[in-house]
């Protein structure tokens, strides 16, 4: 992919020029019952070692938000509308870098070109792990999708866009993309079939069929109810064998109601802070943020809570966590 895509050209490194590192990514891709369904390797680049202003400049870019996803699921059952989705294959290496960007990488480990061992890679397309990828991808999309297919880009979410055409614009499609997630809803199906065609035109995708499985949330669609279920369960059940609360028993409500906590709580002794050195509590509330952001909102109040102890947190904080 990475050839197929003239993602560099070897070059011999210019003098002076600053040099970033590259490495292999390994992971596994699972469904929303948590089994394996794919195997991945991705090539990244060290991108900690760029200079600013040097190697990359502006570095934001926008994704879909979970209420704007939530709006058009909603949508989607009010109407009826078809749900489908889509991934794009390799997102990343379809952006392009400017010309003022010149950034000259080492060749993946374990594969140097023949004969070419002392050369690097200068970099034509962004590559996953540089500081620019995500929005060199996402002017990209744009492109391919205001300019080449005549959708309307939403004011209130960027990564939000839709179209209408058709007898007093009821042929309705809104694509809902986060990185190379895109979520398709659609009056007809017809709609969606062109929409899949039209932009496998300009970048390789995975035909992933009806909506099932979104940002690790599960969803269920019950078109004569006029519903759709959201759930986080194995998201839920992951991060609880994760932080090993296997065996916590389960209470009624998210927080305690005479749980009092403050900063005085905060660990004041050497036993206490020799406690919470190894204790993952940034991690573990991030990883509620996502739960209650998703699907569990009865949690946000707790969530806030002990998020406000981030900075310095005691072993109450942490029992407050579990």
């Amino acid at each position: 992919m990475l050839e197929d895509a003239g993602t560099w050209e070897l070059v011999d490194l210019p003098a002076g020029a600053n040099l970033v590192g590259s490495k292999w990514v390994f992971w596994v891709k699972k469904d929303a019952a948590g089994q394996v369904i794919r195997f991945k390797a991705c090539l990244v680049a060290q991108g900690f070692s760029q200079v600013p202003g040097v190697d990359y400049f502006n570095t934001f870019a926008p994704v879909a938000k979970l209420a704007s996803i939530r709006t058009v699921l909603t949508m989607a059952a009010k109407l009826d509308f078809e749900l489908h989705q889509i991934d794009i294959k390799n997102a990343y290496l379809n952006g392009e870098l400017t010309e003022n960007e010149n950034i000259f990488m080492k060749q993946p480990p374990s594969y140097p070109a023949p004969n070419s061992s002392r050369k690097v890679c200068h970099l034509l397309k962004t590559l996953y792990g540089l500081k620019q990828s995500g929005r060199r991808w996402y002017q990209k999309l744009v492109e391919i999708l205001v300019k080449c297919l005549e959708f309307v880009r939403s004011d209130m979410d960027q990564a939000v866009f839709y179209h209408h055409g058709g007898h007093n614009g009821h042929a309705t499609i809104i694509v809902v993309v986060h990185v190379d997630d895109c979520t398709i809803a659609a009056s007809t199906l017809a709609l969606i079939i062109a929409f899949k065609h039209q932009i496998s035109e300009h970048v390789e995708i995975t035909d992933l069929g009806e909506l099932h499985w979104l940002l690790g949330i599960e969803i269920k669609c019950d078109r004569e109810c006029q519903t759709i279920h959201l759930s986080q369960h194995s998201y839920i059940d992951s991060i609880i064998t994760q932080y090993n609360f296997q065996d916590l028993k389960p209470v009624s409500t998210p927080m305690e109601t005479s749980t009092r906590l403050s900063t005085s709580q905060a660990p004041a002794t050497t036993l206490e802070i020799a406690k919470m050195h190894d204790v993952p509590y940034l991690e573990a509330v991030g990883s509620l943020m996502y739960a209650s952001l998703g699907t569990c909102p009865d949690t946000s109040f707790a969530v806030q809570t002990i998020s406000r102890f981030s900075k310095n947190p005691g072993l109450m904080h942490w029992d407050a966590v579990k």
